[in-house]
């Protein structure tokens, strides 16, 4: 049995489910590598990671560095005599660092590898209405979600699961397939695979222009990107209504598939329904979020806002 030192890496709450789990594991933990703290609110007060909240609580040693190049940075992580990298939602690590442990350097990943390699796997899953996703442990080299794999598991996606449902499902499956192969390497038992050579789909990073809903598109599509969205970054939109423009962003929706001669992005609404015609059908709007206001339900808006007959999404 080896006897593990164990560095792990990452920054959201993602990462914090598979810290925790580490811990109450046993598994020793003998630094943690997190971003540096940012300024946040209108006081700028600085921010903590959540993963630096977990370990400042467990009394881990706490490394934030801004260049993981820094010579610095580097004599202090090799002071840890570290021997096994664990990352979970970090950034691209320099080869000085993912290449110095004894037994390498592994990868969680949120989605069946080689598919959906990139920065935002769990959106992409469900925008592109997969059925199926899952999660990865993988050594790391030196191109970006490419390394040999160790273990992975899958899961179903729900026909009306949103991505934040999805991303606390894989959270849970993840914590317990990273377990899984820190035991792997422990006992000596590692037998990687690598990954097949074809064609995959990518997760590129979301921007504000990503999530711009495009009511030309179909039913399906239109549903499956919002709730690829939702809570966060959330899809949006914009209201035109009595020559005003309002931003608006949605969250929660069903689908309606029927025919019908509307124009796309026309509202049809009632005192209990509000919906926006499609290609092939209606989006029914339940939850959303007009600009400087609160998220309310769509009937909490239909009862204090006033809609013209010619209001449409653009």
């Amino acid at each position: 049995m080896r006897d593990l030192r164990v560095i792990f890496m990452g920054t959201p709450d993602f990462a914090v489910t598979i810290l925790k789990g580490l811990l109450e594991e046993k598994v020793n933990v003998v630094g943690v590598i997190t971003a540096p703290d940012k300024p946040a609110g209108r006081g700028r007060k600085l921010n903590e990671s959540a993963v630096k909240k977990i370990a400042l609580e467990n009394n881990l040693t706490i490394l934030q560095p801004t260049n993981l190049k820094n010579e610095t940075f580097l004599k202090e992580f090799e002071a840890l005599k570290p021997n096994l990298n664990i990352v979970v939602a970090f950034r691209m690590l320099p080869k000085a660092v993912w290449q110095l442990p004894e037994y390498g350097t592994f990868n969680l990943h949120a989605s069946l590898l080689p598919q959906y390699r990139g920065a935002a796997p769990i959106n992409w899953a469900i925008i592109n209405g997969e059925t199926e996703t899952g999660v990865t442990t993988f050594f790391i080299d030196d191109k970006i979600d490419t390394g040999e794999i160790i273990l992975q598991s899958e899961l179903d996606i729900k026909p009306n699961e949103t991505v934040g449902e999805l991303h606390d499902k894989l959270m849970h499956l993840g914590s317990k397939v990273v377990n899984d192969t820190v035991r792997l390497i422990e006992k000596g038992n590692v037998k990687t695979q690598k990954q097949p050579v074809k064609e995959s789909k990518l997760a590129p990073k979301i921007y504000t222009e990503t999530c711009k809903i495009d009511w030309d598109d179909s039913t399906d599509n239109i549903y499956n990107k919002i709730r690829g969205l939702n809570p966060y970054p959330t899809a949006w939109t914009t209201l035109y209504n009595n020559k005003e423009e309002y931003l608006v962003k949605i969250y929660d929706v069903k689908k309606e598939h029927i025919a019908h001669k509307n124009e796309f992005g026309k509202l049809l609404f009632s005192k209990k329904e509000l919906k926006v015609s499609t290609k092939d059908g209606y989006i029914i709007i339940d939850s959303l979020k007009m600009a400087g206001k609160k998220k309310m339900d769509a009937k909490s808006l239909l009862n204090g806002f006033v809609f013209e007959s010619n209001a449409k999404m653009l």
